[in-house]
């Protein structure tokens, strides 16, 4: 999810103490088919009247109530639009799942921002880590992070959103076609990681879901705008037959490199690609700009795929 802006007459501290009197927050219903912020109709439109900031946007959507201090403790450029970063979570009770993003608060800064968590619910388990990554825009917190923000700068974060994959030991097995566009990536990737994790257990040390395949379908307009590309080619090989991708790129100019090759097409992801994927248990999530979004949900709608395992979420 994209950042997005509100503009408050409070200082950070001030909206630290008052955060859980900004928005009301609701509790969530973790069943699996219902889990999106919201799922597609044959007759519905999802273009929005006007762009809204990130908690107008967000306002009834599942919130954790508490704010938790994270320090970056890493930061990388993904692409030469996209920082991504690393963030030491202290507080030992901060959980999400893959999938969801955080509402981001930067001292000193009265905007509050709105970004996808790209790491897995595992890493932070493991090592206390989230991981983010951030285009470059004019918005205040992307601008900060990519023009201040530095080793050991301080933020604090609050997890929301009903847009995840959360499957609990007993569930059936369901297959997953994942559809990113851009730098909505960033929570499909999240699902993605959480799946390998799913897969490493299962393999390994019987978590109790079996998990069924995954395929992502990923649009940009060329390959240098792939983000994660060498990690997602990583987790491939990783899971032979289990976790699988194919790259789609709008406007490419210059030679794909041999290693991406085999797994790239120029175009658009089309019917074709998806309809061979339609079965009674397959969930499709969907994230991107909201006209891509609009277009994949049409098309899954005439290839017969019920509305209610069809999961989305918007960026802008």
């Amino acid at each position: 999810m994209a950042c997005a802006t509100i503009h408050v007459g409070l200082t950070v501290p001030q909206l630290l103490r008052g955060a859980s009197r900004i928005l009301p927050t609701h509790s969530a219903l973790v069943v699996l088919r219902h889990s999106a912020f919201c799922y597609c109709t044959v007759n519905s439109t999802i273009k929005s009247k006007r762009k809204m900031d990130h908690l107008e946007r967000t306002a009834n959507n599942f919130r954790q109530e508490a704010i938790s201090q994270a320090k970056v403790c890493g930061i990388s450029n993904e692409s030469e639009t996209v920082k991504r970063l690393r963030l030491a979570i202290t507080n030992k009770d901060f959980t999400f799942k893959a999938g969801q993003w955080v509402d981001f608060f930067i001292p000193g800064l009265s905007v509050v921002g709105g970004f996808s968590m790209c790491s897995s619910p595992g890493l932070l388990k493991r090592e206390g880590i989230l991981e983010l990554a951030v285009k470059h825009t004019d918005h205040p917190p992307a601008h900060w992070i990519h023009t201040e923000c530095t080793l050991d700068s301080e933020v604090a974060l609050r997890v929301g959103g009903d847009f995840f994959f959360d499957p609990q030991p007993g569930d059936s097995p369901v297959k997953l076609v994942l559809i990113a566009g851009g730098v909505g990536i960033n929570p499909l990737f999240s699902i993605l990681l959480h799946i390998a994790d799913l897969h490493g257990y299962q393999d390994g040390k019987g978590n109790g879901y079996k998990m069924g395949t995954v395929k992502l379908y990923y649009s940009a307009k060329n390959s240098s705008q792939l983000l994660f590309k060498k990690n997602i080619l990583g987790l491939m090989n990783a899971f032979p037959g289990k976790i699988m991708c194919h790259f789609h790129v709008t406007q490419q100019s210059s030679p794909i490199c041999e290693e991406l090759r085999p797994h790239v097409t120029e175009g658009r992801i089309s019917q074709k690609d998806l309809e061979k994927h339609v079965s009674e248990d397959t969930l499709w999530y969907i994230c991107g700009p909201p006209p891509m979004i609009e277009s994949i949900s049409k098309l899954l709608s005439d290839i017969g795929v019920p509305r209610n395992c069809i999961f989305f979420e918007k960026w802008w």
